[in-house]
């Protein structure tokens, strides 16, 4: 028998649970004791845990579950794994390098007519994104250690409003990534609470001595989904925002990452969502613009005089 069936004969011998010494196995595949033990050598230094028990009752053992928790992968699971990594790295993963490198493990480890199902159902699945900026990886990378270690970060970081940037220290307490952005969720001790800052607004970053202690129940795509979409159930003072149009159109609304979270009821030609007065004179009617004639707005009657407004703002504005 081949070294490499040997060695995977060997394996699967020890993944049984049953403990064996040299000589069983070399009883068993019939090769030489010597050869065992060099096979066992070589399993070890390729990162396999064999645990090695001396005395009357002692021989080889496998650690629990290891090939369980996987060795080997079925061709659903490596295509599963192929087309996770496609999405990842459209979305700008900051482990691009090991991510390829584990991908290639993957094909390499796979027999000729494995390579070719998995060509096949890569060749036709492709994630379009908007292509992320190569500096942010470094940022990428030293926040995912940061999570991970639970050490805090100091930072150059310039907001939305403010020309000069702030240098800041937060405990990164989770990643997010959303709307083709990534988000750090982190306590800021500037501020003394916890926030979310945009990554590719961090100009500078680097790691601290600091240490620190993150719940275990804390989430940070529920804090980040708590901020943009708080939960309105309940509350007092909401309207309606009753639209009609298009199908076409309204689907859409429906589905937008905002008005989608809010609507309440929906017909063929009608959508009613459930707002604050707030968000409907403050982001909706910016919402709206883009979808000209194919909507109308019903009701309430404050949202047609605030799209008006901002619609003669606009034409103001072109006219200069």
């Amino acid at each position: 028998m081949p070294k490499n069936d040997n060695m995977l004969a060997i394996l699967w011998m020890l993944n049984s649970g049953v403990k064996m010494t040299a000589k069983q196995i070399s009883e068993k595949l019939e090769i030489n004791i010597r050869t065992v033990y060099r096979y066992i050598d070589a399993l070890c230094a390729s990162g396999v845990p064999i645990i090695s028990d001396t005395g009357h009752n002692g021989g080889y053992s496998l650690l629990n579950n290891f090939i369980r928790a996987p060795l080997l992968f079925d061709i659903e699971e490596k295509k599963a794994l192929l087309h996770a990594a496609v999405f990842a790295k459209e979305a700008g993963y900051p482990l691009s390098e090991a991510l390829g490198t584990a991908t290639s493990k993957l094909k390499m480890y796979s027999n000729q007519e494995q390579e070719s199902i998995l060509s096949r159902h890569l060749a036709g699945f492709e994630v379009i994104n908007r292509m992320g900026d190569p500096s942010l990886q470094p940022i990428l990378a030293e926040l995912e250690q940061a999570v991970a270690n639970e050490f805090s970060v100091e930072m150059d970081y310039r907001t939305s409003h403010e020309e000069q940037p702030k240098n800041r220290v937060i405990d990164p307490y989770g990643m997010v990534y959303w709307n083709n952005k990534w988000y750090t969720v982190a306590f800021c001790h500037l501020r003394n609470e916890i926030r979310s800052f945009r990554v590719d607004r961090i100009l500078q970053i680097k790691r601290t001595p600091i240490i620190f202690k993150r719940s275990e129940a804390f989430s940070a795509r529920e804090f980040f989904m708590q901020n943009l979409l708080p939960d309105l159930v309940g509350k007092d003072g909401l309207i309606s925002l009753m639209i009609e149009g298009r199908t076409e159109a309204l689907d859409d609304l429906c589905l937008h990452w905002f008005l989608g979270h809010h609507l309440k009821e929906r017909t063929s030609n009608q959508a009613i969502f459930l707002l604050e007065e707030k968000s409907i004179q403050t982001y909706v009617p910016y919402f709206l613009l883009s979808y000209g004639k194919s909507i109308q707005v019903i009701e309430p009657r404050s949202l047609k005089e605030k799209l008006v407004a901002v619609a003669s703002e606009l034409m103001e504005y072109y006219q200069l």
